[in-house]
């Protein structure tokens, strides 16, 4: 049996056409990679989740020199939500980088790791979460639901 999957999703050519929420959460994202911890790749992450609650979590990528102890931004927000705010759902999560370790035309998307760790948050609150990829050139790609960057996700498939 051959199935098909497909999903939408909506290209911007710069992020500053989100609304003002969503503008906002990217203005926070910024604020948060430039405090992260990125001595050997150079290669900056930020994350900005916004909870039901309307809590803003941040989070930046944290390296360390035994690689791979450090940890992805993406995460750093999830697992700090998690951790504080167990009974909120995150709405939305931006994500911004900067550096060379990616071109600036490449549109930018999380690890592995971090889609199985977004997939497990969506999966745990039973509802999607918009998610927000700022690429270097300004180029915006927004998704409503991690489902749709991991569809075969450890412990989805059925």
């Amino acid at each position: 049996m051959e199935k098909i999957f497909q999903f939408n999703y909506t290209l911007l050519d710069s992020w500053k056409s989100l609304s003002d929420e969503h503008i906002a959460l990217v203005e926070k994202a910024y604020e948060s990679m430039e405090r992260a911890y990125a001595p050997y790749s150079k290669f900056k992450v930020g994350a900005a989740a916004k909870l039901s609650n309307g809590t803003v979590v941040l989070g930046n990528n944290q390296e360390n020199i035994a690689y791979p102890s450090g940890l992805c931004a993406e995460r750093v927000a999830l697992f700090y939500a998690g951790a504080n705010f167990p009974n909120e759902e995150v709405d939305v999560i931006v994500i911004v980088a900067r550096g060379e370790l990616m071109p600036d035309k490449q549109l930018l998307s999380p690890c592995g790791s971090c889609r199985q760790v977004m997939l497990e948050t969506e999966n745990r609150q039973s509802k999607p979460m918009k998610v927000i990829l700022v690429n270097q050139d300004e180029r915006t790609m927004i998704i409503n639901s991690v489902q749709h960057l991991l569809p075969f996700g450890f412990g989805t498939f059925d």
